[in-house]
C-alpha cells in the first residue's frame, strides 16, 4: 500500500468510475484497475461494487475511504509545511448551504486574487457539511450555526447574521391557512428546517405534509405556484416579496434569528489557500450586498 494507491482509491470513489478516475489522473485505465485490486488485496476486502454504470463503495469501502481521505489530506498538508511555500496554490474544496447571499462576492474576490488555487464548490445541508469537514472530505463549509456545529475539532468564523421568514404565495393571509399547506424545504439536517421544527414543536403543531425539494430555486418556484410554504433567509427572497410574487410571515426571534458561519478543522497548520480564504471572508463579510439577485445568485 502506498500514497498513490490511496489517491487512486479516493479519485475512483469521488468519480464513481474507473475510466473517470483514469482520465482525471491521466493514467491508463488498466493501471487504475490493477491498483484498486492491489489495494483490495492488501486490505483483504472488497472496496467497490462493480456495475454497468460504474462503481460504488461497499460498506467496507465506505469505512476505508474516511481513512484514505485523512491520509491524503495530511500528506498534502505536510508538503505545504515542508515546502515553506506561502503563496496559495493547490486544491481548496469548499461547500455551502444553499442560501449564503454573500457567497458569490467572497468567491469572486478570492478567485481573482489567488489564481493558482483550484477552488471547487459543492452544496448541502448543515449536518452533512459538518461531517464532510470533520471527515477530511472538504476543507471548509458555510453552514448555519447551531448546537451540532459546536464541535471540539472545528473552528468557526462568523460570516453574517440574518432572519428566517415563512413564505407563501399571495393568496395565504393568515397562519391557519399557511399551516394547512405542505411545508417545502431542504433535506433533514438543514438548519432552517430545524428552526421551523422547533417552532412547530413548541406550538404543538403537526404539519399536514412535508416535501423535500432540494434547491432554493425549486422551493421558491413551488411556493410562488401555490404548492406550499417554506422557511428561508429573508436576504435570499426579499426581491420576490417586493415584486409581489410571494408573501412573508414573521416568526418570533427565537426561531428566526440565525448566524451563518464558516467552519474548518482545527489543525496545527492551516494551508496558505485556506488561510487566505478565511482572510477574504473577514475582509468582505461587512460589505453591503444588493438584494436584487435572481435564484441563481446572479445580480439582476
Amino acid at each position: 500500500m502506498n500514497m498513490k494507491d490511496l489517491l487512486i482509491f479516493e479519485t475512483v470513489a469521488n468519480t464513481g468510475s474507473i475510466s473517470g478516475a483514469a482520465e482525471k489522473l491521466n493514467y491508463v485505465q488498466s493501471n487504475v484497475t490493477s491498483r484498486i485490486r492491489k489495494l483490495e488485496s492488501d486490505l483483504n476486502t472488497t472496496l467497490f461494487h462493480r456495475h454497468k454504470r460504474g462503481v460504488t463503495l461497499t460498506p467496507e469501502g465506505k469505512k476505508a475511504i474516511i481513512y484514505a481521505q485523512k491520509i491524503v489530506s495530511l500528506m498534502n498538508e505536510m508538503k505545504v509545511v515542508t515546502g515553506n511555500n506561502k503563496t496559495p496554490s493547490g486544491k481548496l474544496d469548499i461547500a455551502s448551504v444553499e442560501t449564503v447571499i454573500k457567497l458569490p462576492l467572497i468567491l469572486s474576490k478570492y478567485n481573482k486574487q489567488y489564481t493558482d488555487v483550484d477552488l471547487t464548490l459543492s452544496t448541502g445541508v448543515t449536518a452533512e457539511l459538518r461531517d464532510a469537514v470533520l471527515n477530511y472530505q472538504i476543507d471548509g463549509a458555510f453552514v448555519t450555526k447551531n448546537h451540532s456545529t459546536n464541535h471540539a475539532d472545528l473552528r468557526e468564523v462568523e460570516v453574517f447574521q440574518e432572519k428566517l421568514v415563512l413564505i407563501s404565495d399571495q393568496t395565504s393571509t393568515n397562519m391557519e391557512d399557511l399551516l394547512e399547506k405542505p411545508i417545502l424545504g431542504f433535506s433533514d439536517g438543514c438548519g432552517y428546517r430545524a428552526k421551523l421544527n422547533e417552532w412547530l414543536t413548541d406550538q404543538q403543531i403537526t404539519p399536514t405534509k412535508v416535501m423535500e425539494l432540494g434547491t432554493l430555486e425549486t422551493t421558491l418556484g413551488s411556493v410562488i405556484s401555490g404548492l406550499g410554504v417554506a422557511y428561508v433567509p429573508y436576504s435570499a427572497i426579499q426581491h420576490y416579496e417586493k415584486t409581489g410574487l410571494i408573501r412573508c410571515h414573521d416568526l418570533p426571534g427565537k426561531y428566526s434569528d440565525i448566524t451563518t458561519i464558516f467552519i474548518y478543522r482545527k489543525a496545527d497548520h492551516i494551508t496558505p489557500a485556506l488561510g487566505k480564504f478565511i482572510e477574504t471572508i473577514e475582509q468582505h463579510r461587512d460589505d453591503v450586498i444588493s438584494p436584487f439577485f435572481n435564484m441563481d445568485g446572479v445580480k439582476e
